[in-house]
């Protein structure tokens, strides 16, 4: 069995090799949680603006706490989820903030409160027990899925609501009488109290940009500082929670804004957010960047925009890039234009040459799989684009089974179903071998995305009941039958029952 020191010594080791970390005295403290490792947490922007919003606040003082690698040695040696900034156990704060990006990360929320000594469910905690509030992307599309376990959720950009938060908890008022409070105020839902959420905010925009706080070697952007040019989108696409509808489309920074905001020696810096290429002067900011010396990483190049703005290719290859990733998203024409995506093929054939021409060593796509009315002629089409591509430059894909979400055009689309998506998968290896590598995401954990993104309450329940019977695909499938999880966005057929996808539509291929 590990010792405490052991299992805590990582925490020390990275806290030591952080650039920006905020420590400061606080009677109020809260810790904000991230229920996945420091490596992906410490990579999300949101996280990283909160923690500083939290810090900026008069009286209160924020730090942060993630899902422990090695979940099975503190349950062994009882050490519980402890603070980066001073190895504190996180439930002796004063308030649990939680980020959740999205829904499979409900169990590392339920590994971090056991691990706490806190109960999951919030109806078990007691009036003594920090609140627990949730928060993040997740809030966007579903969060009725975290009903039965927070006793607050924050909905949408919370960069100015969790200074509301930080007023309620220094007035001095029980945790009842805060979460009474603050359920009566926009952005706040307290499902204990109210059956269903409110509508999700938007923060001021002198709060933009959001950007880091941090500089850490530890994250999956290694070093680098990421900044937002531009928030939300100004495209229609009709599976994305991010579309132009959403929290009044895009609203774009200003680059002086965004230049007077990144340190001076930050030598790599990402440039993030949902539609980062249809900023009006992208261009002028990157080339700004990389004639300072800097690398420069962009979160969303869109092919139209790069076939318009040829120069930020060989930006972007001056810049230190090796490989231009753009999304495909649906395998035909046909489909894109149902999915109102402005890419053609033509349009990708024109971005691998400008790849070529820049240096860049290898295009990669993202690409649906599954989406509704999607054929083997939809996919024959992508691999016959695929080999003229691949005669221009080195390509693959990154292949993600189609999973619709709440509150988007395509909400209630149904899951092609993971025998389906495997045989598709399948489809495409066999006609792109020697052409294209395949780099797909599991067709079963998409399922059980698909289930908790598209169920209610009963869902979140169903996460819990997994999560306690080990978390294997098995476990989620009996949970999901145990609590009669259905999505709630399915059509009901004459009888009354919802009938769940089939899950073999597809003709299975050989793989040889």
């Amino acid at each position: 069995m590990q010792s405490r020191w052991a299992l805590l010594e990582p925490l020390r080791a990275r806290l030591a090799d952080e650039q920006g970390t905020i420590s400061r005295p606080g009677p109020m403290r809260v810790a904000l949680c991230y229920p996945s490792p420091y490596h992906v947490g410490m990579s999300s922007l949101g996280f990283q603006t909160i923690y500083r919003e939290l810090n900026e606040h008069e009286g209160c003082a924020a730090e942060r706490a993630f899902l422990p690698e090695d979940v099975e040695g503190h349950r062994a040696a009882r050490v519980p989820v402890c603070t980066v900034e001073s190895q504190r156990p996180i439930g002796e704060f004063a308030a649990l903030a939680f980020s959740i990006s999205y829904e499979l990360e409900l169990p590392g929320l339920f590994e971090m409160l056991e691990l706490s000594g806190l109960r999951v469910r919030a109806s078990e905690r007691s009036d003594s027990d920090p609140p627990v509030v949730c928060g993040g992307p997740l809030t966007f599309s579903n969060p009725v899925t975290l009903a039965s376990f927070a006793d607050l959720v924050v909905l949408g950009e919370s960069e100015d609501l969790v200074h509301e938060l930080c007023d309620a908890l220094r007035s001095g008022a029980g945790k009842r009488e805060m979460v009474e409070r603050l359920a009566r105020r926009p952005g706040f839902w307290a499902p204990g109290l109210q059956a269903s959420p409110p509508p999700v905010v938007k923060a001021d925009d002198d709060r933009l940009p959001a950007r880091s706080q941090i500089v850490t070697p530890h994250t999956e952007l290694r070093n680098m500082f990421l900044i937002e040019p531009e928030r939300g989108c100004s495209r229609g696409c009709t599976y994305c929670v991010m579309r132009r509808t959403t929290n009044g489309g895009m609203r774009t920074v200003a680059p002086e804004r965004v230049l007077e905001l990144i340190p001076a020696a930050a030598r790599r810096v990402g440039l993030v957010g949902a539609a980062v290429t249809d900023h009006p002067r992208i261009v002028e900011l990157v080339r700004t960047l990389v004639d300072d010396g800097r690398q420069v990483g962009i979160s969303s190049l869109r092919a139209d925009r790069l076939c318009a703005r040829p120069e930020l290719v060989s930006l972007l290859a001056r810049a230190g890039a090796r490989t231009l990733t753009t999304a495909a998203d649906g395998a035909s024409e046909r489909l894109r234009k149902a999915l109102d995506r402005r890419t053609t093929a033509a349009q990708l054939v024109r971005v691998a040459e400008l790849a070529r021409e820049a240096g860049l060593r290898q295009l990669k796509l993202y690409l649906m799989v599954g989406l509704p009315g999607e054929t083997e002629e939809d996919l024959a089409e992508l691999a016959r684009l695929a080999a003229e591509i691949s005669r221009i430059v080195p390509l693959s894909f990154g292949c993600a089974p189609f999973v619709s979400k709440r509150n988007t055009p395509m909400d209630g689309a149904p899951y092609a179903g993971v025998l389906e998506v495997e045989a598709k998968l399948a489809f495409l290896r066999s006609r792109l071998r020697g052409k294209a590598e395949i780099r797909p995401t599991s067709a079963r954990w998409a399922w059980v995305e698909y289930m908790l993104a598209q169920g209610g309450p009963e869902a979140g329940l169903a996460a819990e009941q997994a999560w306690r019977a080990g978390g294997s695909f098995a476990a989620w499938k009996r949970a999901f039958a145990d609590r009669e999880v259905r999505p709630v966005s399915a059509a009901r057929p004459p009888d009354g029952r919802v009938r769940l996808p089939a899950l073999a539509r597809w003709p299975v291929v050989a793989t040889g």
